[in-house]
Formats: C-alpha cells, structure tokens, sequence
C-alpha cells in the first residue's frame, strides 16, 4: 500500500491511498470520488506517459510520498438563468435521482459484478432500506462482532449513497469489508481479483445482516431477514426399506430450481428441489440405507428467493461448469401448491378475497375466478388493492411463521402468489468467469438493467426471456414480492 498526493487544478490532495495489489482503474474510481472527474476522462502522468486502466504498478516506478498530477473536468451541473424553464440537470442531486426514476449504478472494481448484482437486487428492498437506517442510528449491540457490525453499517451507507446519487457510485469501503469479513472474496490470480459465485455473496451478505439487524428493535421485529426473506420448511424423511419416518424443520433463505432433461418451468424444477434422497444410518437396519426426504413450505416470506441451481462441479476437467438449459419463469408465481396443508388453510381466505376483489373489478361475480391449484401455477391477476407489486417500504414486513403480516392500521395476510421484482442474470460458461448483472423492477414499476455502473431501462416483456438456452444473460437468482391483502 502506498500514500501520494495528487494534485488537480488548484487542488492537492494528500495521504491518498494506492492498493498496488488492483488495477490502476481502482485507484481512478478513488480520486473520482474526491474531485468528481469520471476515470475515463482523468490524465494522471506517471514516468512513461499516461496512467491506464489495467497498468502494472510494479512497473511504473511510483514512490511513497510522490505526488502525481492530473488533468480533466470534473461533472458539472449547469446553471438555469434566472428565469425560464427548469432543467433536470439544475436540480438538486437528489431531486435529479427522483427524476431519473432509478438509482445509481456501480462502479466495477475488478471483478466485483458478482457483488454489484447482489447490492442492486437486495437494494431493492425498501424494508430492509429502512431496517438498516435503524440500525446505523442505534449502533451495535454486544452481541453482533465487529467485522458483522461494520459490514451492514457499509451496506447502509451503500444503500444510501446508491439513493442519492445520479453518477455511479464506486463500493470500495463495502467491497473491502466484505473481504474483511469474508476472506474468499479477496482470492487473487496472477495479480487480480477472481470472480466469484453471485449466489454465494448473496447469502453471506444476508447471513451478517441478518445477526446483525436481530438486535434491533427487537420487541418489534425479532430477526428481520428471516421476515422478510426467511422460508419455513417442514419435511418427512422415511426409509422404505425399513419403514422408519421422522419429520423435520428447518429455515432457509431461498427455494431451489433444480435443473434436468425434465425440468422446462420454474415450476417443475422447484418441485424437484423439495424431493430429495439421502443415504444415512438406519438403526432398524444396522446398516446405511436411502431416506427420501420430501419437503414442503410451512410459512412463507416478503420476498421468495430462487436460486437456479445452474452450477455443478466437472470431475473430469475438475471445474465448475454450467448448465445452459432453458428454464421459463413466471412474472407472476403461485406457490400453494408447494404448501403444507396448515399452510394452505391459512392462505385460502385471503386467496378468494383477492379473487373476489379482483373479480368486482372485472364485473365477475364471486368465485368466478380460476382454481388456486390450476395446472401452470402463474395465477394472472393484477394488484390487490394497496399492495404494489414493488412496495414503497411503508408496507410492513411479513411474519414467516404464520404468513401474515401486521402494521399500526390494519392487519394483512399473504396469499401464497408473488410478483417478480428483481432477476440476477450470469453470461458465460462457468461460474469463475462470465459476466453477472442485476435486473430490477423500480416502485414506477419499469424495469431497469444495472450492468455495472450503467443502468439501462428495459421492457418488461423481455425480463422472462433470460431464461437460458444460449450464451445470453440467463437467470441465476430470482426475487419475488409477496402479493397480500387487508383483511
């Protein structure tokens, strides 16, 4: 690690850090945020000419205490005259994010995609917004360690610099606590960071939030994620050989698609994923002996996560490969169908409210609508009125053990059918290389594309085509809002 000084125009700025262990374009991402000039339009001399991007700092010759000049314009907001129309770009930087319509993007690190697509999905949570903003304010609590506290106070911090923001926001204090904190993230090859597994950094990341926003408020909301994100599983596993049968539970953060020569839905893949078998003791036999373990959902979240379970490891070529195949997936899931029977119970009423609802609103009578346990699963209905399909963060946070969810006016029940609001998409062939980028649906309701730091609308009859069968972007993980209704 070096410290240089860099003067630009009048200024000087002293004790600037270099990590000589990443790429020039990391340290540009650095003086961006100090005077505003974008990396691409910056000119830093350095012995040999000009500083680039991908340069080997080994082979520049920069010393401790050096100090480096450089050239470009920083960006500028025009000044309205006086009187006459008012442009966006004359608005305030925060009132220009209002009228752009979406948040920031991300700078891209090296490498750092995987965690960028992470950041922009999770980002699209208003809850976890807001349960984050009341952590910072409170501060840790002595049974969350350092590392964990100082990850979700950067996540916090992130969230809010990526709301207030009309220029791409550059992650360096966030990505280096998540390597602080989660060691694998910083693996190196040949000089440069490796790319990583998008699935394995959204769990980690859910993982220390959700230790650390435990502590807070707790009378209110005892464990935050596991509200908003948490599935309750209950499953029977029994031996046929031996008739032995037991039951178990457990709480998981997402649903997985299983993919095979069978699997064309999202629905199909998700019933192969609450099927497993597994060899274990059996005491009746004295002997190891295959268990099948078929599972269902006994309390359901805010917001169901799908993992696509894309990856595999390649014994011959000892490495991960992918599975391309093309898996279709709904704008709209219902999973009643995957539901305990208790489960199911508490979901029915809700379930012929909103039918009922919706169908005042078609001029249908009641019970006109289509049966909860149709064939395709894809229940299509609009709205329940008061529950947008993309939450403005003042709806409240459901609780997973009974899927209903309460707020200071009225209460609110789950009806077991969600709306897509966010898609992470991987392109290439394997898991440590490609390309990794965050589709995500803004309260407006458009879509937007986050690739990095530049975010791009897109339509929303194209966000269920990355569904794979190609070299294309195809989904890896998929979030859905619970649909609700006030009862």
């Amino acid at each position: 690690m070096l410290t240089v000084s860099v003067k630009w125009q009048k200024e000087v700025f002293s004790n600037v850090e270099i990590d000589t262990s990443q790429t020039p374009y990391v340290f540009k991402c650095q003086l961006y945020d100090l005077t505003g000039v974008p990396p691409e339009r910056q000119k830093i001399m350095v012995k040999g000419g000009l500083l680039k991007d991908d340069s080997d700092w080994s082979m520049l010759g920069v010393k401790q205490g050096q100090r480096l000049m450089m050239m470009g314009t920083a960006d500028e907001i025009v000044k309205a005259p006086e009187k006459g129309p008012v442009f966006v770009e004359d608005l305030p930087e925060e009132e220009q994010v209002l009228s752009l319509g979406h948040s920031a993007g991300l700078f891209n690190l090296g490498n750092t995609c995987y965690m960028n697509s992470t950041i922009q999905c999770l980002h699209s949570v208003p809850e976890l917004k807001s349960a984050l903003i009341k952590y910072s304010q409170s501060g840790r609590s002595n049974d969350v360690d350092q590392s964990s506290h100082m990850l979700t106070v950067a996540t916090s911090e992130l969230f809010n610099d990526l709301d207030k923001s009309v220029k791409p926001v550059a992650p360096m204090q966030f990505w280096m606590l998540l390597r602080k904190k989660y060691p694998q993230f910083g693996q190196l090859h040949n000089g440069t960071f490796m790319q990583q597994d998008a699935e394995e950094c959204w769990t980690q990341l859910l993982y220390t939030l959700s230790q650390s926003l435990r502590s807070v408020n707790a009378s209110e909301i005892p464990d935050t994620v596991k509200a908003l994100f948490g599935i309750d599983i209950v499953s029977r596993v029994h031996c046929q050989e031996s008739g032995e049968e037991s039951s178990e539970t457990e709480s998981i953060y997402a649903l997985k698609c299983h993919i095979s020569h069978e699997v064309n839905h999202l629905h199909e893949g998700l019933k192969h994923g609450l099927k497993s078998e597994l060899e274990k003791a059996s005491p009746a036999l004295g002997r190891s002996a295959v268990y099948l373990k078929e599972s269902c959902i006994n309390g359901l979240p805010r917001y169901l996560t799908i993992q696509f379970v894309r990856f595999f490891w390649k014994r011959e070529s000892n490495q991960k490969a992918k599975i391309l195949r093309k898996v279709d997936y709904p704008l709209e899931l219902d999973v009643y169908d995957f539901c305990s029977d208790d489960l199911r119970k508490k979901l029915d009423a809700p379930r012929q409210k909103l039918r009922d609802e919706e169908g005042k609103k078609l001029g249908l009578k009641k019970g006109g609508e289509k049966s909860s346990n149709s064939k395709d699963n894809d229940v299509k209905m609009t709205e329940a009125e008061g529950s947008a399909s993309n939450g403005s963060g003042e709806s409240s946070v459901a609780s997973s053990q009974d899927g209903v969810t309460t707020d200071t006016d009225k209460e609110t029940h789950l009806t077991g059918i969600y709306d897509l609001v966010a898609v992470l998409t991987h392109k290439g062939r394997s898991a440590d290389s490609g390309h990794y980028v965050a589709w995500v649906k803004q309260e407006s309701g458009k879509w937007i594309e986050y690739d990095d730091d530049n975010p791009l609308p897109q339509r929303e009859e194209d966000i269920t085509k990355l569904s794979g069968g190609g070299d294309w972007h195809m989904a890896y993980i998929c979030m859905y809002k619970a649909r609700s209704i006030s009862m």
